[in-house]
């Protein structure tokens, strides 16, 4: 039997007040659009996508479908209404089945399609729905007239259907109706239809909110090693550790907090700190790394990147650090202004090997994650 998804994506979004179409709108390296795709492409149950689209976006959306590998896609343009541009695509089907879902739900998986697919072949339909959480109201006004929790359930999409039906019951549907979805259509003209089990984490994006749990992520690493020389303090993660020795550099030489800010430094795509604080500068002579840390953090907040995690790898034959683990950890996370559990400290020797093994170094390997702010969210940090 021939399926033709269809995914509406003919509306502005405006109540997401993005700047532009909100199915447009990345989350991490792909739109919202594109994630959509991903599941009914990749379904082998699927021999055909159409989607609907605005004149407006209808070149945006044409460069997106030339990357669909796996499954024939097209567009159709929309209508005045969610309804008209679904029937709309109907009129282009030309199988057995249709499986319609919102252009907004970009989280849907395989296995949800296919409950609904095979819902269709024993019921004639298959709508994805969850139990409601919250009491529903009906409303007059301001006035709320009439709640309900115990018969109702929350309906989402992908919702499927027999070609035939479907088409029947849109055929009916006149210019002064409104229906928010497929299945009230199918329920007010052919037969009730079947419920199958959603999923909560498929939400449909239609706040500005619904983005903000969505940030941009980026990953950094950042290295940094220094010899171990008498005469100097012994700072790492900006707490002085007693010790003969200290690291010997332009700075305090901090190996930790340097090794930290080129991580971050990394994942924000700027340059490192030798860039940033070159060690020719006389302002940079014996400064204090958390000094110089401030002013990473500052950058970063300038294009509106934020740390999420820092992980710390500390190589040093002597001393021995793990007594100082918790204190490194929790100046660390005050530093970057995140709690410590998103800071992880470990300490390594490596076994009498090279500089560090021979006791004449300490280095150190960080890793971060950053947020990338798209809507000013983290301002009050």
């Amino acid at each position: 039997m021939k399926t033709t998804a269809i995914i509406t994506a003919a509306g502005k979004g405006s109540r997401a007040k993005l700047k532009g179409n909100k199915l447009l709108e990345k989350i991490g390296n792909k739109t919202v659009l594109e994630r959509t795709l991903l599941p009914f492409d990749y379904d082998e149950r699927i021999d055909e996508i159409i989607i609907t689209a605005s004149e407006e976006y209808y070149d945006d959306y044409k460069k997106i479908i030339a990357n669909v590998k796996n499954t024939p896609v097209r567009l159709v343009v929309g209508g005045e209404t969610r309804t008209f541009s679904v029937l709309n695509a109907l009129n282009e089907c030309d199988g057995d089945i249709v499986i319609i879902h919102d252009g907004a739900r970009p989280f849907v998986t395989e296995e949800l399609i296919d409950a609904c697919l095979d819902s269709v072949l024993t019921f004639g339909s298959g709508v994805a729905a969850i139990p409601c959480v919250d009491t529903v109201g009906v409303v007059d006004g301001d006035l709320i007239t009439e709640t309900h929790r115990n018969d109702c359930i929350s309906v989402q999409t992908p919702q499927a259907f027999l070609l035939s039906e479907i088409l029947e019951a849109y055929s009916h549907v006149t210019r002064k109706e409104i229906f928010t979805d497929d299945a009230g259509v199918y329920a007010r003209f052919i037969k009730p239809a079947h419920m199958v089990e959603g999923l909560k984490s498929n939400v449909k994006l239609t706040f500005k909110e619904d983005f903000e749990k969505y940030p941009d992520t980026y990953c950094g690493t950042g290295y940094d090693l220094h010899r171990l020389e008498k005469g100097r303090k012994l700072i790492l993660g900006g707490v002085e550790i007693p010790y003969e020795k200290g690291l010997l550099g332009h700075s305090d030489a901090d190996v930790v907090l340097h090794a930290v800010m080129d991580a971050l430094l990394s994942a924000a795509s700027l340059k490192d700190i030798g860039n940033q604080f070159p060690d020719t500068e006389a302002q940079y002579k014996d400064v204090s790394s958390a000094i110089l840390l401030k002013s990473v953090l500052g950058m970063l907040k300038e294009i509106k990147m934020h740390v999420k995690n820092v992980s710390i790898v500390i190589q040093a034959e002597k001393p021995r650090l793990n007594g100082y683990v918790h204190k490194i950890k929790a100046n660390v996370a005050g530093l970057l202004g995140i709690s410590e559990e998103a800071v992880g400290v470990s300490c390594t020797t490596l076994e009498g090997v090279g500089l560090i093994g021979r006791e004449e170094a300490i280095g150190c390997q960080a890793y971060a994650l950053l947020f990338k702010d798209r809507f000013n969210v983290y301002d009050k940090l």
